[in-house]
């Protein structure tokens, strides 16, 4: 009888382990990494799915499905949208805002993960915007408010000028006008609170911060380089969408660029001279965190090497 008893707790305890339910959720979508005396943190606002071969101008048929297969990826393909905060001990730096509620359910995770990460939104000192995509600008509004409400937005001129103008959006295709209503709708608060200050070309916003102009995906695309004792690190916004492609061919465009003969000699630049100097590339839509290094690789290639999980002091 005893062992009866005995056999039976063993076989209801097993049962209850295995009836335990799938949580499906991640954790919090946060890394940290120190550049110098920068303290690096990468936010997911989440993930994104696009119909990258429909989207990217391959440049042989099945360049695309051909790459995505090698890297155990289909269709459409899961995308990262990540944001950076760049903390100098004297100013605390939010690079790009994600998307909010602009593109749907699965992205608008940037507030939460900026609070898991020890901030809150009242302690970002500055945002820079490397472009006025949706993407990259919603996370700016939050229940039709600033959602940083001490923060100044800072993004290149030629952007703000293209697509913060009734007069441009009324020239552009109606497939172009959610992308215009985005980026008004988003910085509303801040143009009529005086917080939006636009910039013109390469220039020092804050010390060891600077923007650096990559056009052609937009107007006036900008990528922002941090440096810290020697350690550099470039934040590239949208010069790249697709890793498991255009990493191994940079001359691959997308039809978000607005003028892909200015966006391919960009990312080829900023590929070139990362794999040169050895420093660190930080991409929105690279996997979470999105940050590493590239190594050049074949004829006109490179390899995306990613940052090694670590601990900090």
């Amino acid at each position: 009888m005893k062992r009866s008893l005995i056999a039976l707790a063993i076989v209801l305890s097993t049962a209850a382990q295995a009836a335990a339910p799938q949580l499906k959720t991640q954790a919090p979508g946060v890394f940290r990494m120190m550049l110098g005396d920068f303290e690096i943190t990468a936010l997911s606002d989440g993930t994104l799915d696009l119909p990258v071969d429909k989207l990217l101008k391959e440049k042989h048929p099945g360049q695309v499905a051909k790459a995505l297969k090698q890297h155990h990826l289909g269709l459409p393909t899961e995308t990262s949208v990540n944001a950076y905060l760049i903390n100098t001990g004297a100013k605390l730096v939010m690079v790009d805002s994600g998307a909010s509620g602009l593109f749907g359910p699965t992205l608008g995770r940037l507030l939460a993960n900026l609070k898991a990460a020890g901030y809150q939104p009242e302690q970002v000192d500055e945002i820079y915007i490397t472009h006025l995509h949706g993407d990259h600008v919603g996370g700016l509004l939050a229940d039709g408010k600033a959602a940083f409400p001490n923060a100044v937005v800072r993004l290149d001129k030629r952007d703000a000028d293209f697509w913060l103008s009734t007069e441009q959006m009324n020239k552009a295709p109606a497939s172009a006008r959610d992308f215009f209503l985005g980026a008004q709708m988003s910085t509303k608060p801040y143009v009529d609170g005086g917080r939006l200050k636009p910039f013109e070309g390469a220039t020092e916003l804050v010390p060891g911060v600077r923007a650096q102009p990559a056009y052609g995906h937009t107007p006036g695309h900008t990528v922002y380089v941090a440096e810290s004792k020697g350690q550099k690190m470039l934040f590239g916004g949208d010069l790249m969408h697709v890793a498991s492609v255009q990493f191994e061919d940079p001359t691959v465009t997308i039809a978000f660029d607005s003028d892909d003969k200015q966006a391919m000699p960009a990312r080829k630049k900023v590929y070139a001279e990362a794999a040169a100097g050895g420093y660190w590339l930080a991409f929105t839509h690279v996997s979470f965190p999105g940050i590493g290094h590239v190594r050049a690789q074949g004829k006109g290639g490179y390899s995306w090497l990613p940052v090694n999980y670590t601990r900090l002091p």
